[in-house]
């Protein structure tokens, strides 16, 4: 059984580094302000990319659609706006408090939602009381790992360039916010299964199913985040700054990490449907968990921590540690149930 579950946590980990790791070109582009380069990076990420793939991978996709009831199509966009409400204060949540724990904040409050909602809307066919025990620990080590990265990060309250606590507290609720709403994009995955049945039933392979349901899902992020974006160039007159010299670096740049993100999402697609019928809540919780542990990791290499005391950095440690925990507990959960 293991040997059977191994190939799924594999591709949902894979899926996390490229989702946890997305925004790092973001770091190149200190010139250009926030509206500039989530703009390049919304066309890519949620219009672009995930129609190209979905055409690519899903025979008939149109039909698919067409076929597909009224309920299931209004249920995947719903989620897609909450979603993109979720995407949308992401990027402004991380920009307010930082990569390393804007992530942690963000993905902890986002697995915890996304795995309970369908496992209580819809639970897996036989379920038992212990599967709600150990995935519930599994949840508590998870969120008691967020809560310490969190505290972790409050050193920043009076580091942040004079800002103080109330502008940390209003980036921290900010990413509950996002955290909260870009749970979102799991419940659309699992209570999209018409659709990605449909697809299945017109000649896509089992895998790459789930492709036929992003394209749908980002829509509303793409008109979501493109608007915002739009009005604040406008608003900013930041526009110009697209004409400044190395624009076309950054252009590519911010088209990088785009394609980082879908490929995250398209592999997590494919990797929870290899952990059998809990793929959708414990796959999620695993992604959202290491999506932490890389941005972590990459927040400390590139020097967002850097000056931070000793004890924020000794509780930053345990924090990951605990997420690592956690991953290992819902694994083994599912693995426990026989996968």
């Amino acid at each position: 059984m293991a040997d059977s579950l191994a190939p799924g946590i594999a591709v949902v980990l894979l899926a996390g580094s490229f989702q946890g790791s997305f925004l790092l070109p973001s770091k190149w582009m200190k010139t250009w302000s926030w509206e500039n380069y989530w703009l390049i990076f919304a066309v890519t990420a949620y219009l672009l990319c995930p129609w190209i793939l979905a055409v690519a991978t899903i025979p008939h996709i149109l039909e698919v659609y067409w076929g597909a009831s009224t309920q299931s199509l209004a249920i995947v966009m719903s989620c897609g706006v909450g979603w993109g409400l979720g995407a949308l204060t992401f990027g402004l949540g991380v920009d307010a408090i930082g990569l390393a724990l804007g992530f942690a904040v963000i993905l902890g409050v986002a697995a915890t939602s996304g795995t309970l909602i369908p496992l209580l809307v819809n639970p897996p066919p036989n379920f038992s009381f212990r599967d709600g025990v150990l995935t519930a620990l599994g949840l508590a080590v998870m969120l008691s790992g967020v809560a310490v990265c969190s505290l972790a990060g409050r050193w920043k309250e009076s580091t942040a360039s004079g800002k103080g606590s109330r502008s940390y507290g209003q980036g921290l609720a900010t990413c509950v916010a996002s955290g909260l709403l870009s749970a979102c994009a799991n419940l659309g995955f699992a209570f999209g299964t018409e659709i990605s049945s449909r697809a299945r039933d017109l000649g896509a392979a089992e895998h790459l199913s789930g492709n036929a349901l992003w394209s749908l899902l980002t829509l509303p992020l793409f008109f979501c985040n493109t608007g915002y974006a739009l009005y604040l160039l406008q608003r900013n007159g930041t526009a110009a700054r697209f004409q400044k010299p190395g624009s076309g670096l950054r252009t590519l740049l911010a088209a990088l990490m785009g394609v980082m993100w879908i490929a995250g999402m398209s592999l997590y697609g494919v990797g929870a449907r290899k952990l059998g019928s809990l793929g959708p809540s414990l796959g999620w919780a695993i992604l959202m968990s290491s999506m932490v542990l890389v941005s972590n990791a990459l927040g400390l290499l590139t020097g967002e921590w850097e000056g931070a005391p000793a004890g924020a950095r000794r509780r930053l440690g345990q924090g990951l540690a605990i997420l690592m925990l956690a991953i290992a507990a819902l694994a083994w959960a599912n693995h426990a149930r026989g996968g």
